[in-house]
């Protein structure tokens, strides 16, 4: 399902059919007497500038060797494993589509945060998904208590929609850049999250201690 919505959100983009509500979504986010400015006061802007660092590569390869430290620490040996390999494929993936789409990065106002690569699909917001997603799906697999299962869970949807949205509203991605790498990284992370299950039937994985 997420390959298909990803496959006709990016025919839609080649085609153009998606400029205009993403030139209108973006400009919604800033000041409407001055297009350079992000809504808002200049801290709220500092904010988004901290927000969007959540899904740098600084703050999700420290974040993701610290969790499958603290597995290995407590003998998950291969959910570490699955997690480090659900990261380091995420990367390679979000580097060849952007390779092979090579997007513009929008130019309708001046860039909040530095950027150099291609712009779909946004490599902030599908890392962030695959990286706080997978990470949610294999702590919530060994916690015993529902209601942290669900806060977990909770948690990285929250994180990975607040790392996209602040990389429009520094005007760094088109609203569908960042849609994309939702879409990718969700799937990304739903495929391990499936690959973990299967593992566990066949007694190759830590069991879920939720039952």
């Amino acid at each position: 399902m997420t390959v298909w919505g990803f496959v006709e959100l990016a025919d839609a983009v080649l085609a153009g059919e998606t400029a205009a509500i993403d030139r209108a979504l973006l400009l919604a986010l800033r000041s409407p007497t001055n297009p350079a400015n992000p809504l808002g006061p200049p801290w709220l802007a500092e904010m988004g500038r901290d927000v969007t660092a959540l899904g740098g590569v600084a703050v999700l390869t420290l974040l993701t060797f610290l969790v499958a430290a603290f597995m290995a620490l407590r003998r998950l040996w291969h959910a570490a494993w699955l997690l480090l390999a659900a990261v380091s494929s995420g990367i390679l993936v979000s580097m060849a589509l952007k390779g092979a789409f090579e997007r513009a990065r929008p130019d309708l106002v001046p860039h909040g945060s530095y950027v150099s690569s291609a712009s779909f699909p946004s490599g902030h917001s599908m890392m962030a998904a695959v990286v706080y997603l997978t990470l949610g799906a294999l702590l919530a697999r060994v916690e015993p208590d529902r209601s942290v299962k669900a806060f977990v869970l909770s948690a990285a949807v929250l994180l990975a929609l607040l790392v996209g949205v602040s990389r429009v509203y520094l005007g760094v991605h088109w609203p569908t850049d960042v849609l994309a790498g939702w879409t990718v990284g969700a799937g990304w992370a739903l495929l391990f999250w499936l690959i973990a299950r299967a593992l566990q039937r066949r007694g190759s994985v830590e069991t879920d201690t939720g039952g």
